[in-house]
């Protein structure tokens, strides 16, 4: 297992099941069918291939073969606005392959940054990852997963108050202790 996948895993443990961020997240945790993709590369049209290698992959799977996949990019996208131009490219991908309603994209980005936010806001957490990374849900699994939870629109309010109620400067003393793993 590479580092970067050990970062990822950490994070996905400390913070995403750790501090319940993602309560559809913790039944993956440990499964098989969670997939970790590691783009090593940095040269957009390679970025480009992974994406799309990526979706290809979750498409063609059985849900108990690929749940899930988090395609992280270690070595590239690190400027936050580059990310997010990436993310729309990533996002016409998906639309132009005709799978727009079958798989949903989810950002996360170490430097994430809710527009309107101070630079310092805990809520920022809520979207901070290891490295730059493009999470590809299924539809109907998220849809499932939805349909069994309470209230899921208070899923962001609920965030944001828990890493409110842990405060920046902690979040950021667990963020640095992934890294030493």
């Amino acid at each position: 297992m590479s580092n970067a996948e050990q970062h990822i895993r950490a994070w996905l443990a400390e913070f995403v099941v750790g501090l319940n961020l993602c309560p559809f997240a913790r039944p993956l945790l440990g499964a098989k069918n969670l997939r970790i993709a590691i783009c090593e590369d940095t040269a957009p049209a390679a970025l480009r291939r992974a994406f799309l290698l990526e979706l290809d992959l979750l498409q063609g799977s059985t849900e108990q073969e690929v749940a899930t996949t988090l395609l992280a990019f270690p070595h590239a996208l690190t400027d936050f606005e580059e990310y997010l131009a990436f993310l729309d490219q990533a996002q016409e991908l998906l639309q132009q392959s005709g799978l727009e309603g079958l798989v949903q994209l989810a950002s996360f980005h170490p430097r994430y940054r809710f527009e309107g936010e101070s630079e310092n806001a805990a809520s920022h957490y809520s979207n901070r990852s290891p490295y730059p990374l493009i999470h590809l849900l299924r539809e109907d699994m998220l849809s499932r997963a939805l349909d069994d939870f309470a209230d899921p629109d208070k899923i962001p309010d609920r965030n944001i108050e828990t890493l409110g109620d842990i405060g920046a400067q902690e979040l950021e003393r667990r963020w640095k202790a992934i890294f030493s793993l």
